[in-house]
């Protein structure tokens, strides 16, 4: 299979005279990728995720009271599932919106609790958010970036031509004595 992007012209391709099928997406490393950067089918995707992630600690989560537990819970197994691979997001209002809208089902689900009675007590999603102690998935995504553009960033590249980049010893030393007095400097240059 193939997906080809709006520079291509719209012909069949074939290779060793069989034809290759075209498709719109694929995932490629946990991430479904898509020619119109839409990230509307991933989102889908974390959210299916997200629910697995809870059905597996649903029953540990109806049992316990602590607090502390539940979000401990929900921050090591649903978050990731649903934050996963959000490095390479390029998150809209809408896109981080969405991801709240998954994390606050599971929330209220976790607390025990429907939209509509919480709609009924008057409860606004932030006080749940205290009751509850969780991380926000949206704030986690975009740390989450940060973090791999830290690491990224620490990379040690290697020079271009090295050759350049030797230095003996003697020229070393030179280099490493800054100074600006120019009759210092030619004491300590190489002969």
């Amino acid at each position: 299979m193939f997906m080809r992007n709006g520079w291509v012209p719209d012909a069949p391709f074939s290779l060793h005279g069989t034809n290759i099928p075209e498709c719109s997406s694929y995932v490629y490393l946990g991430r479904e990728i898509n020619m119109v950067n839409d990230l509307a089918p991933e989102l889908g995707r974390r959210k299916r995720a997200a629910w697995g992630a809870y059905k597996s600690i649903e029953d540990v989560v109806k049992k316990t009271k602590n607090t502390r537990l539940r979000a401990h819970l929900f921050n090591t197994t649903v978050l990731p599932a649903l934050t996963c691979a959000s490095e390479t997001w390029a998150l809209r209002k809408q896109d981080e919106n969405a991801v709240s809208v998954i994390e606050r089902s599971i929330e209220r689900l976790m607390l025990g609790m429907t939209r509509l009675t919480q709609v009924r007590a008057g409860i606004r999603s932030s006080t749940l958010r205290q009751q509850s102690r969780i991380r926000g998935a949206a704030v986690y995504a975009k740390l989450s970036k940060i973090r791999w553009a830290r690491h990224v960033m620490s990379f040690k590249r290697p020079p271009l031509d090295e050759s350049r980049h030797r230095l003996d010893s003697a020229e070393r030393k030179a280099r490493d004595r800054k100074t600006t007095d120019p009759m210092v400097r030619l004491l300590h240059e190489v002969p």
